[in-house]
């Protein structure tokens, strides 16, 4: 019965791909085959130069950071990001982390990770919007690797101001001492993987290391979905 449902409701109200609105068949999640090969992925894993890790490559104990796919205006990568962050779509954090989990495996990144730390959100946004992204990218790459997920250590202090339409001064001072740590049970010496939906100038992920740095033995590495180039 509830097969015939599905089966009638996409006959009048077809799923469609978020990238390309074609149709999706019953074995393609959020978007199509064509579109999923199509993205636009950064490939920093077959090359030397990492934009990525080269943001963070001063701040100790950075080990690796990885992006997914590329950020630009109008493109697939930021049609993605703005459907994930600001149209409820928190389904599609799982599967981008769990596709970012798959396609980023034989690189080697996840072997000596003890847990993932999704960027927290404030309370207040996140009852605004009823998820926090970060995690269900998370939720996605756990679901891969079974590396468990740490929502306790660190916490967010304010809620600031979104970092859309702002200069990377401003940006760094609007997200400067917002995070701090909870307890350091969990991390004390472990290996963890911060996780974030997509690094513009990187100053979030910078604060969250700040906060981080001074925990005994830690080691720190990113990974987010987009990053913009």
């Amino acid at each position: 019965m509830k097969t015939l449902l599905n089966d009638l409701l996409n006959l009048f109200f077809p799923r469609l791909c978020l990238l390309c609105q074609t149709p999706l068949t019953k074995e393609e999640k959020h978007i199509c085959l064509h579109c999923l090969l199509d993205l636009p992925y950064t490939h920093y894993t077959d090359t030397k130069y990492n934009p990525a890790y080269d943001l963070f490559v001063t701040h100790t104990p950075i080990v690796g950071a990885i992006s997914l796919l590329r950020f630009r205006k109008e493109g697939h990568g930021q049609k993605l990001i703005h459907s994930l962050k600001y149209h409820g779509n928190k389904s599609l954090g799982y599967d981008l982390g769990y596709l970012a989990a798959s396609h980023l495996q034989p690189s080697g990144i996840f072997d000596s990770v003890d847990l993932l730390l999704p960027v927290p959100l404030h309370p207040k946004r996140l009852r605004q919007r009823g998820y926090n992204q970060s995690e269900w990218i998370s939720k996605g790459i756990h679901s891969f690797t079974g590396i468990p997920i740490d929502t306790t250590s660190l916490y967010r202090t304010k809620q600031t101001e979104s970092q859309t339409h702002k200069q990377l001064y401003e940006r760094q001072k609007n997200v400067q001492d917002i995070f701090k740590l909870k307890t350091m049970d969990f991390i004390n010496g472990k290996h963890i993987l911060l996780i974030d939906d997509v690094i513009t100038t990187g100053s979030t992920l910078k604060s969250c290391l700040k906060a981080l740095k001074n925990i005994p033995d830690i080691q720190i590495s990113i990974l987010s979905i987009a990053i913009a180039q």
